[in-house]
């Protein structure tokens, strides 16, 4: 967990402002994996405090959040470098046709 936000489950997802939301871009696909990355950690929050939760249920949603913060920290590289890419080279997105 790099990010500050990203340990507020009730904080909503960020998304970039200038995605075209027609397409799925890495940014959007970033913020979508966030809300349910949120809602994952504040499931394995409510197991935590359950006493009636089992080890296993409690193991099965930290690898859960686990597996998301893996996919969630690519993506977010993934949009940070074409981001930086166009920038560099002074592109603007725009959807294919």
């Amino acid at each position: 967990m790099n990010d500050s936000a990203r340990l507020d489950p009730l904080e909503p997802a960020k998304r970039p402002d200038d995605d075209d939301y027609d397409l799925l871009t890495y940014g959007e696909a970033a913020a979508r994996l966030d809300e349910v990355l949120r809602s994952d950690r504040r499931e394995l929050l409510r197991l935590t405090a359950d006493p009636s939760a089992t080890a296993e249920q409690i193991a099965q949603q930290r690898e859960r959040v686990r597996l998301l913060e893996e996919r969630d920290d690519g993506f977010r590289r993934h949009a940070e470098t074409a981001d930086r890419f166009m920038a560099t080279f002074g592109l603007t997105a725009r959807p294919r046709r």
